[in-house]
């Protein structure tokens, strides 16, 4: 697989990264056999960098994480990890911290789930509305100084938010979602990262399955599957949602793909400096996925694409109104 450097002063990594929250029951029930079977499998294919979250069921991703990888030597796979957003006994978010000394503490827990003495990049998974995000960097950047950490992310932020971070600190990427049906980052925040030298890691680059061509109106109903609960997936949204997948279906035949390998296929289209995150949590998806590698989009199918998937052509938000409120970066910059 390609591999490319992430950011101007981070790691190479491989053309796609390998995003593992589902793997952790985001998404329903997941098989752990199964989950630590495909990030072998994607290792194997050549994929590096594996992203997980501490919070991902109370760190129950990272411990899997680490048994998949007991036998991998460390400089193999670059470990990319977010933090800072809270969570209740129950499963619920409660809200997000990111002061210098918390993140000292996530850190701590961190590497010992996940059976390393350091993180190759590390973020806050939101910004933290009661503290300045330099402190935040700070206190991180004091953690790449004593060895714990190789490189400071960042995740769904906006164009003033990252520049004030990266004034503290080199940001070696962005991760932020971004599909046909998630295009916000082109308003401004695509253009800063590049101006920067900052990476992107895509995730929802299937816009959480619902662009994958495998969903229909009877997922998710088995177990807990929080995409639910996100207006894309409800009542007249997911009809509108669906009718879009057909397009996209018809493209990627007259491509000789499927859905899902077209839809991977145009993020990692839109620069060299993007790095799009599949959410596979079995071999069978993960097959698809890594076809995406293979698929050459020509002038003639972008065309298509662009017109059958404008900007904010998806009904319903990304998240619910509770969610969106945390999101820097939906909003506009303001320089």
């Amino acid at each position: 697989m390609e591999q490319h450097k992430l950011g101007s002063t981070g790691p190479d990594v491989s053309s796609l990264g390998l995003g593992c929250m589902a793997m952790s029951d985001a998404y329903g029930p997941a098989d752990r056999g199964e989950s630590i079977a495909t990030i072998h499998a994607a290792l194997d294919a050549g994929i590096t960098l594996l992203d997980t979250g501490d919070f991902y069921t109370m760190g129950h991703n990272e411990m899997l994480i680490r048994e998949a990888l007991k036998d991998v030597p460390r400089d193999k796979v670059q470990l990319s990890v977010k933090f800072g957003a809270l969570r209740g006994p129950a499963g619920e978010f409660v809200g997000f911290d990111s002061r210098p000394a918390a993140t000292r503490n996530f850190l701590a827990y961190s590497l010992q789930r996940l059976g390393t003495d350091y993180v190759d990049v590390y973020r806050p998974a939101r910004l933290d509305p009661s503290i300045p995000i330099e402190e935040t960097i700070g206190g991180i950047a004091e953690m790449v100084k004593a060895g714990y950490i190789r490189h400071i992310g960042l995740s769904e932020v906006g164009s003033d938010t990252i520049r004030r971070a990266h004034a503290v600190h080199p940001i070696v990427d962005l991760q932020i979602e971004y599909s046909l049906i998630a295009r916000g980052i082109e308003r401004d925040i695509l253009k800063t990262c590049r101006e920067l030298g900052i990476g992107i890691t895509a995730y929802g680059v299937l816009g959480r399955g619902l662009i994958s061509g495998h969903w229909s109106k009877d997922s998710g109903k088995v177990g807990k599957d929080f995409r639910l609960m996100s207006p894309r997936f409800q009542g007249a949204n997911l009809d509108a949602n669906l009718a879009l997948v057909e397009q996209l279906r018809a493209i990627a035949g007259d491509i000789g793909a499927t859905p899902a390998q077209v839809a991977i296929a145009w993020v990692a289209a839109q620069g060299k400096e993007i790095v799009p995150l599949v959410g596979a949590k079995t071999r069978t998806r993960l097959t698809e996925a890594l076809g995406a590698t293979k698929v050459t989009l020509t002038p003639a199918h972008l065309a298509a694409l662009a017109k059958a998937f404008p900007p904010n052509v998806a009904s319903g938000t990304r998240y619910a109104a509770e969610q969106m409120a945390h999101l820097d970066s939906e909003k506009p910059a303001t320089a």
